[in-house]
Parts: structure tokens; sequence; C-alpha cells
């Protein structure tokens, strides 16, 4: 049986931290578990309610927004699909963001206890939300069936899609989380900035409805309307509204935030115990 020692001293977890991050990675996986079985624990419905919520948005997004305000859908696309498609992966994105946001504060007490690279936690929280969505993916496979939608080969590039928005959640939550730690008035400003920000991305509607307009290459800066759109446009095809410079600007929003959030939580890392 093989054993790990670790020795605490001075500026060692700086020089081998990426090294503990893989020596601990047994640790990501038990954490992650453990946030899954807390979730559904005493739940009547259990895992059933990755399901519940969002069939039941979007049941009422379709009556709002298609039946009410008339907001049309893009061409040959039915309007619950559309719907589906940009709610999925809009929850995986706030779940993630949530649940990183307080990722160190929920774990309080390990890391007042025990050693360990303290980037897990948040890396556990988006294993959670990850499930989540894979159950949410296959609700929408079920209401394709229904439409008799099929994919084609914009498939293949779903995974790219899914992987921007994992790493759009980490490193905006990253940095909320450090946030939290020293202000917890930030865990109440979290839910206000996910409830913004749904109605600010693609999701009810198409970007179709508002590429005509001056503020178009403003809205694109949203990094969410990029990943939004690309999902959709790999479930449903070309007849999918998709513009491939929102793509390009995502990727670059998503990767200068996610090197300085990983900076900014590697520089506070040490400060949380205190904090705490």
């Amino acid at each position: 049986m093989k054993t790990q020692e670790i020795v605490i001293e001075s500026g060692r977890s700086e020089r081998h931290y990426w090294r503990d991050l893989w020596r601990n990675r047994e640790l990501l996986l038990i954490l992650s578990m453990r946030d899954i079985s807390v979730r559904y624990k005493q739940s009547a419905l259990g895992i059933s309610w990755s399901l519940i919520r969002p069939l039941t948005t979007m049941l009422i997004m379709v009556f709002v927004f298609s039946k009410v305000a008339k907001l049309p859908a893009d061409p040959g696309v039915p309007y619950p699909l559309m719907v589906l498609a940009g709610l999925t992966v809009w929850t995986f994105f706030s779940n993630a963001f949530t649940q990183v946001s307080s990722s160190i504060t929920v774990n309080a007490n390990l890391v007042t206890k025990v050693y360990f690279p303290r980037l897990i936690m948040p890396m556990s929280s988006v294993m959670v939300s990850f499930l989540d969505f894979l159950i949410s993916l296959a609700l929408f496979v079920l209401f394709a069936v229904w439409y008799q939608v099929s994919p084609d080969w914009h498939l293949l590039f779903l995974p790219v899609f899914i992987l921007l928005a994992l790493l759009a959640s980490f490193a905006f939550g990253l940095f909320f989380a450090v946030l939290n730690v020293r202000f917890r008035d930030v865990g109440q400003l979290i839910p206000f900035l996910v409830q913004i920000g749904f109605y600010a991305c693609p999701i009810a509607y198409s970007s179709r409805l508002v590429a005509d307009e001056r503020w178009y290459s403003l809205y694109m800066l949203n990094p969410l309307v990029g990943i939004i759109d690309g999902f959709r446009w790999s479930l449903l095809g070309g007849k999918a509204f998709f513009n491939p410079q929102s793509v390009l600007a995502s990727v670059l929003i998503v990767g200068i935030c996610l090197i300085l959030a990983l900076y900014f939580f590697r520089k506070r890392e040490n400060t949380f115990v205190d904090d705490i």
C-alpha cells in the first residue's frame, strides 16, 4: 500500500501546488460524491428534480414568451426546443457558477482544519452541476424525438460549447468565491446577478431578433451569448441562428477571465483561514 508524506513548510504549497492538486484527485471525487448525496438526501423525488425544474420552467416560458408576448423562434425551429436548448446550458452555467461561488464558505470546516489545494472545492462543485446538466440534456433528447428533430454534423461541436460553459462558470465563480470569503454580502448578490443574466441572455428569444441593432457588438461581449447560441446551433442544426464572431468573443473573454481568476484565487488562498 502506497503512502504519501506531505511536509508543511514555508513556500512549499506555492512550489508544489499543481502537483499536490493531482495527488489529491481522489479527494475531488470524494467531495463530488458527497455533494451529490447531500443535495438529494431525504428528498422524496431525488434526482427527478433535475427534470422537473427545467421542464416546468420551459412550459412557463413557452406560455409567457410565445403565447402571450408572441416572440418568434428561428424559422423551422419549434419554439419549445429553442427554449429548452438555451435553458439547458444556461441552467448548467448558473448552477455551477452559484455553487463555485459558495464552495469555500460551505466547506469552511475543511478549510480551517486540513491542508489540501483549495481549488479542489470549486472543482467538485462544477462536477455536481455537470450531472444535473446531463439529465437535462436527456430531457432535450426526448423532446427532440417528439418534434422529430434529428441532429446532424453540427452535433460534433457540442462538446466545445459544453466546455466553454463549464470554464465560464468556473472562471466567474472563482472570483466570487474569493470575494464571498471576505465579504458575505456577495452571497446575497449572486442570486440577483443570476436573475439579471437570465434575461440578458438569448434563452427565451433568438439572437436573430437583435442582430441588426446598433448595439449588437456590445451584446456579443456577453460571453454567454456565443455559448448559448452555439449550443443551440449544435443541437438544432443550421436553422438555429449562430454568429461565429460571438464565439470568438466568448473564447477570448472566458480565457482571460479564467487566467485572472486562477491568479486571484491563488493569491488570496492563504488568507481564507483568517477571513473565515
